[in-house]
């Protein structure tokens, strides 16, 4: 749970001392008696009144617990807190053991993580996926040409203003920079219909084997700390993997821009086992040779068939009679 915290914490931009797991644990055993744990909670729930426009708030009196206790109760029974421990029961015993006070954090912070996703999207206009896709796509692309935030926000002069810049650049680079593209023949809606299609049918594909293969890598770190000395490295483990492994999206980024985007060059297909690839990537350890292995066995043709399981059926012969009369 504390990993879970920390990585939350650090996206939500919280940059106060309980980022330091030990800190955190610390400050939590001692929960609201604790002024860096109470600060931590106003700092998340402010931000959650700012958004959502809650009506109740927590103050930062660390010497007024019971009030703390009740702004907290308050608070929660507002969001919806689906915690038994934390909304329920005597007021003056909640939130007494280390596991309590983790839980309220980590509830908080997800809360705001969620509140900060929906907001954006409301900002962006409209709920549809496409559309703010589509507009944060075009201010990449006013932003790598260099265009101002204020050039781009009228549609009709968005495209006239594109075009005259990517022709600017073009004339200033080499005739045969760029390259010929890929795609030299028009095509009609119908066509761009189709090929959505199969586009969408391959990322689904493609989605479906980045998810099997970033589960084999979660399972496959996991068992390096089931050692006993690992499991003394678990935290330093975690600080080195985890940021790596959230950059590591599901879903695939290729459009038909990209289609629309392709040279040439992107035909000239280059084996990894060629001998100019192999320059590059070869290193001592290829030199390994193994060693003698047991032979496992495998082949079908050196496998015995199994006996018949029933003795093979026979017609009944004439007088054999019956309980042996």
């Amino acid at each position: 749970m504390e990993c879970d915290i920390l990585d939350t914490l650090e996206q939500l931009g919280y940059n106060g001392p309980l980022l330091d797991e030990e800190v955190l644990v610390k400050a939590c055993e001692s929960g609201l008696s604790s002024l860096e744990y109470i600060n931590l909670c106003v700092w998340l729930t402010s931000r959650l009144k700012h958004i959502c426009g809650l009506e109740e708030n927590l103050s930062s009196d660390p010497g007024d617990s019971d009030g703390l206790q009740f702004e907290m109760s308050a608070l929660l029974k507002e969001l919806s807190c689906p915690y038994p421990t934390l909304v329920s029961g005597d007021l003056q015993g909640r939130m007494k053991n280390t596991k309590d006070c983790l839980k309220l954090i980590l509830y908080l912070s997800t809360e705001l993580q969620a509140a900060q996703i929906i907001h954006a999207k409301s900002l962006r206009g409209g709920s549809s996926v496409e559309k703010s896709s589509t507009s944060l796509d075009l201010k990449l692309i006013c932003r790598t040409l260099g265009l101002s935030e204020s050039e781009y926000m009228d549609a009709a002069e968005l495209f006239p203003l594109i075009e005259t810049k990517i022709n600017k650049i073009l004339e200033e680079v080499p005739k045969q920079h760029i390259g010929k593209p890929v795609l030299r023949y028009p095509i009609d809606s119908k066509q761009w219909a189709e090929l959505e299609k199969i586009n969408a049918v391959l990322s689904t594909q493609y989605e479906c084997r980045r998810r099997m293969l970033i589960k084999r890598l979660d399972v496959t770190v996991q068992s390096f700390s089931w050692s006993d000395r690992a499991k003394e490295q678990i935290d330093i483990m975690a600080k080195a993997y985890q940021p790596k492994r959230h950059s590591l999206v599901m879903k695939p980024s290729i459009s038909l821009a990209h289609l629309l985007a392709a040279r040439e060059d992107i035909c000239n297909m280059v084996k990894t086992s060629s001998g100019s690839t192999r320059e590059k990537t070869t290193c001592a350890i290829n030199k390994i040779l193994m060693g003698r292995v047991p032979d496992r066995g495998g082949r079908p043709s050196e496998i015995d068939a199994p006996p018949p399981e029933m003795p093979p059926w026979q017609k009944r012969q004439e007088g054999g009679g019956r309980g042996g009369l």
